[in-house]
């Protein structure tokens, strides 16, 4: 088993704007929006409360600070593991491809996947044993 794999590869200018456009998407979408969001509703109530009215920047250190809140005092401890995972031993890669296996005997679209494929051979086969000698008339009987 391979252990050192990459996930994503960076080729040339091209991946290098398609990550850019991937961290632009999530800092949007997880940073200055839920921000913005936080923002105008802060100034929606500074209308009413006497507290200032604050910017984008501060909604979104306001946004950091619920985030942040929100995942140290839930009662789900949210757990990130960052290593290396071991290898398989043969037993366990074994019960692995032996439930993989049992699975994909139970899947009907595999099981269909599979015939259609077996089909195709079988005309592919029956389509090269026949001489070429003979015309496409010919062939489409043979085939039926």
């Amino acid at each position: 088993m391979k252990k050192n794999f990459n996930v994503i590869q960076i080729k040339g200018f091209r991946g290098i704007l398609y990550m850019g456009f991937i961290c632009t998407c999530l800092a949007a979408g997880f940073g200055w929006f839920p921000g913005w969001l936080c923002m105008k509703f802060w100034n929606l109530a500074s209308a009413y409360i006497q507290i200032p009215a604050i910017g984008i920047f501060q909604g979104i250190l306001l946004w950091a600070i619920i985030a942040a809140s929100y995942f140290t005092f839930r009662k789900d401890k949210l757990v990130v593991f960052m290593n290396a995972s071991e290898g398989l031993s043969e037993e366990e890669l074994k019960a692995v491809f032996a439930d993989m296996k049992k699975n994909l005997k139970n899947d009907m679209i595999f099981q269909d996947m599979i015939n259609a494929r077996r089909t195709e051979l079988k005309i592919k086969n029956l389509s090269e044993s026949i001489p070429k000698s003979e015309d496409a008339k010919d062939k489409k009987t043979i085939l039926k």
